[in-house]
């Protein structure tokens, strides 16, 4: 008893060395030295070695909150850095100078605080993230940014949270639906995904806060996405010890470099992927068919990318393989080959103006080997048919689509146009009140038109 009542006197102490913040009437420590102790830590909130705790961290019934704070000197390291990126400094839109596009590495990672339902994390690993989100919201400087979270990142300088969790979880990624006026889309995204029979990351809404170093901002409304390769394979799969890819490719010709690993890497071993880019451009596919297909099945799960094809195309999902070589994973199934997992859909159901991806698939040119050789053979097209029908029947129905959008968008209505909250000012992607109300109809009627389109096609 001596021994726990000296302990914790050495870690108020320890705290009190550390410094305190004042907010309101609570009070945080700035945990600013290598010495600090991590009262809040228990084994099911912050240890490895609890289950991951789903029904707390993705709730469906509710919108969570998150408090994240970081001191100014992190802000001014976050800004200096993507500034670098990008070439251009936060608020100052425009196009990188050099005219590449898109940095191909991520945005650095710097410690932070994080409060959820009381407890605290500490010196969580938070950067930036995304391509087209993050640099439209930088350029416009708006501070409702998409980002990660690593909860054990700082292990090394801080042994106090070796293998840190958040209820389970490393990993988490945060969406704020930069593109979405509805804010709904990347949950009912994956939603839909996993109705149809798709294995996809769970998600749920939060309340987001952030103290970039001026005390916190509602930075409004989020959606908490499951990483895959932290636990969403494990759990959706029952196991994680096959390759997990996450791939800037077209799948035309192997290139190392575009196939980024998650796990195994000492092992630098791509040959399942190198094959099945073998296969799928190989010459047999027209001299002889049956073995082609033969051959294609050992290595991937072809019915099933055939299923989510029918599932992205007929929901319209433009942002991903077919128009950008990203948005996917790649598994290494032990019994069932490489296999097809979808990323990042908080543009799908949205429509562009010039797009190729049409139910008939037609214009998808032969720079995307996965979609066009399948098409182009009668076998896997009349299974994409099959799954289109199967899908537009009985999951993409203008009755369940308009209960799942209702459910969602009356969740999260009173902390996006009030009275609990209100998005507002540099701190949503909200033109008006009504763009947010006015998204809800857009998204039932563009259900309507897609049911459409699959008629006409199949007749």
């Amino acid at each position: 008893m001596r021994k726990s009542i000296l302990k914790y006197t050495g870690m108020i102490l320890l705290l009190a060395l550390a410094g305190c913040k004042s907010e309101g009437d609570e009070t945080t420590p700035l945990i600013d030295d290598k010495d600090f102790a991590t009262p809040d830590w228990t084994d099911a909130s912050h240890g490895n070695k609890a289950a991951v705790d789903y029904a707390t961290v993705f709730t469906q019934d509710k919108v969570n909150t998150l408090e994240i704070r970081m001191t100014a000197a992190d802000w001014t390291t976050i800004q200096k850095n993507v500034n670098s990126l990008f070439g251009f400094s936060f608020g100052v839109g425009g196009a990188r100078p050099d005219g590449t596009g898109f940095p191909e590495e991520d945005p650095e990672y710097v410690a932070v605080s994080l409060k959820f339902n009381g407890a605290q994390w500490y010196k969580v690993g938070f950067r930036l993230k995304g391509n087209s989100s993050l640099q439209n919201s930088w350029g416009q400087g708006i501070y409702k940014l998409p980002f990660r979270l690593n909860f054990d990142k700082f292990e090394d300088d801080y042994p106090q949270i070796k293998n840190q969790r958040f209820y389970g979880f490393k990993e988490l990624s945060l969406s704020p639906g930069a593109n979405d006026n509805s804010l709904i889309r990347e949950k009912a995204g994956a939603a839909i995904f996993r109705m149809a029979g798709i294995p996809c990351s769970q998600t749920s809404f939060y309340k987001v806060y952030i103290d970039f170093g001026a005390g916190l901002k509602y930075c409004s409304v989020y959606t908490l996405v499951e990483v895959v390769d932290d636990t969403m394979i494990k759990d959706q799969f029952g196991e994680d010890k096959g390759n997990i890819y996450k791939p800037e490719s077209a799948l035309s010709v192997f290139v190392a470099s575009q196939f980024e690993k998650k796990n195994n890497e000492d092992d630098n071993d791509f040959s399942d992927v190198q094959v099945l880019i073998d296969i799928l451009n190989s010459t047999t596919r027209t001299s002889n068919a049956s073995q082609w297909r033969a051959d294609l099945e050992k290595v991937m799960d072809v019915h099933h990318f055939l299923k989510w094809l029918a599932v992205n195309t007929t929901m319209f999902n433009w942002d991903t393989y077919g128009t950008m070589a990203h948005n996917y994973y790649l598994y290494h199934h032990s019994s069932q080959g490489l296999t097809w997992i979808p990323w990042d859909n908080n543009e799908s159901m949205m429509s562009r103006p010039g797009s190729t991806i049409t139910m008939s698939l037609s214009g998808v040119t032969s720079a995307w080997p996965l979609i066009r050789n399948l098409m182009d053979d009668p076998v896997y097209h009349a299974q994409y048919k099959t799954e289109i029908k199967e899908f537009n029947d009985t999951v993409f129905t203008s009755a369940k689509m308009n209960e799942l959008f209702d459910r969602y968008h009356q969740l999260i209505a009173p902390y996006v146009t009030g009275p609990e909250e209100t998005e507002q000012g540099k701190y949503t992607h909200l033109t008006s009140a009504a763009s947010f109300s006015n998204e809800l109809t857009t998204l039932k009627q563009h259900v309507v038109s897609r049911n459409q389109a699959v008629k006409d096609y199949l007749k």
